[in-house]
């Protein structure tokens, strides 16, 4: 019988936060070592990047899955429970498995420093798929990858999505000094499948997979996807087959890529098959099915029709950029309200620049934690941007609510900036406005 409650055990493990980020492995790996190493229990898929990590790691555990495997994934943050990060064959952990993993990790965390909030969620993650004897884990990094917690695994496939200035404090403030950290999940032999672009950061991928003899390939490069004439179909051209009419699951053109690098791994993962398992089969009527159960809330999510209703976190330059292409061209006919909130470490008035213009109204608003930006510094940032209409509701649910009531049916209104926002925005949805 477990010592604790599931919203004790909550509590505790966000109480973690305050401690900060270390980067660095020594404490999980103690900690991984008592509890008899369960993350080699089961093969891994290990996706780092700037963006497009949850996604393309959900487009690779899903056709795993379809595949007939049991599948675990390991993602962050979360959008509206905890139990969203680690999830067995699409199933979110359950509290009662939340409580007895946080308990056998907290047992072992006995080192000189205590271990972090995503360490302790990363061992719980590897503990949990391990009880449940998956046979695929899909990991995703939480920051950088050479000293991320999830950095301990031996995958059979690295992905690293593409990249972006991030975290400068913990992770350099060049595209060199990220691919360094970035490349660093790159492994002896293992290949390595990505979305790197700049030369600078192609560059040291390529200098550490080689250190490494580990295959790289690249997207535009070794494989490609490209639209097809028929509408919504995509023409994918792989590293050992070329497969015709995909259906992306996902909405925003970004999401091309991110499936084109999930595909390339797929293919290696089943090219290179284990023994002789006939599932091991990657066959056109096996990606539709596959891509066909994706979800990934909370990224160009729409939530509502009347009026359109559009849920996206945003929570970087790169992100905003995306975010903000995708609305010019697909509600520039509808009067679109922006609801706002962003995180004090990010460029907020780099990333405004892309959402503002997009709107005929914002309102700003702050998310329910401590490194949220303030409203009246977001307002000010907001009006060198235009003089439409501005709007400050200090909470997001207040502020979605006010949004829908004050507009028609045949508007539009994008909630983004934060993840952290989007996650409270869907939560509001999902109890209010079912």
């Amino acid at each position: 019988m477990s010592k604790i409650s599931y919203q004790d055990c909550l509590d505790t493990i966000f109480k973690l936060s305050r401690h900060g980020i270390k980067l660095e492995l020594e404490t999980i790996q103690n900690i991984l070592k008592l509890l008899n190493s369960p993350q080699k229990n089961y093969y891994t898929i290990h996706v780092a990047g700037t963006n497009g990590k949850g996604s393309t790691a959900t487009y690779i555990e899903s056709i795993l899955r379809k595949a007939g495997f049991k599948t675990g994934i390991y993602t962050s943050p979360h959008l509206v429970r905890f139990n969203e990060r680690i999830c067995v064959n699409g199933e979110q952990i359950s509290d009662q498995r939340v409580v007895e993993a946080y308990e056998a990790v907290h047992a072992v965390d006995l080192g000189k420093r205590k271990a972090t909030f995503f360490e302790i969620n990363t061992a719980m993650a590897f503990y949990h798929f391990s009880r449940e004897k998956v046979e695929w884990a899909i990991i995703e990094t939480g920051m950088g990858g050479r000293f991320d917690a999830t950095n301990v695994i031996h995958p059979q496939v690295s992905v690293i999505t593409n990249l972006s200035i991030e975290h400068t404090d913990y992770l350099g403030s060049t595209i060199k000094d990220l691919a360094k950290e970035k490349g660093g999940i790159i492994k002896q032999n293992t290949p390595v499948v990505t979305g790197v672009s700049q030369p600078s950061g192609l560059g040291v991928i390529q200098q550490i997979a080689t250190a490494k003899s580990a295959p790289l390939f690249q997207f535009k490069h070794d494989f490609s996807i490209r639209k097809t004439p028929k509408k919504d179909t995509y023409l994918f051209r792989g590293l050992h087959h070329t497969y015709k009419e995909i259906i992306k699951p996902l909405p925003g053109d970004h999401q091309r890529e991110n499936l084109g690098l999930a595909l390339a791994a797929c293919e290696l993962v089943f090219n290179n098959s284990i023994g002789t398992d006939p599932r091991y089969t990657l066959s056109p009527a096996l990606i539709k099915q596959g891509l066909a159960i994706v979800k990934w809330p909370g990224r160009l999510e729409i939530v509502r029709q009347k009026p359109l209703v559009i849920l996206d976190g945003a929570h970087n330059l790169k992100a905003a950029q995306l975010l903000g292409k995708y609305l010019s061209q697909t509600v520039s006919d509808k009067n679109l309200t922006l609801v706002v909130g962003i995180l004090d470490d990010k460029p907020y008035e780099e990333m405004l620049k892309h959402l503002v213009p997009c709107a005929q109204r914002i309102i700003v608003t702050k998310a329910k934690i401590n490194r949220s930006l303030e409203t009246n510094v977001l307002k000010e940032a907001v009006k060198k941007i235009t003089t439409k209409k501005i709007e400050v509701i200090e909470d997001v649910q207040a502020a979605v609510t006010h949004a829908i009531a004050t507009c028609s049916d045949n508007d539009a209104i994008c909630i983004a900036g934060s993840l952290y926002v989007a996650g409270e925005a869907k939560e509001k949805f999902d109890v209010d406005f079912l």
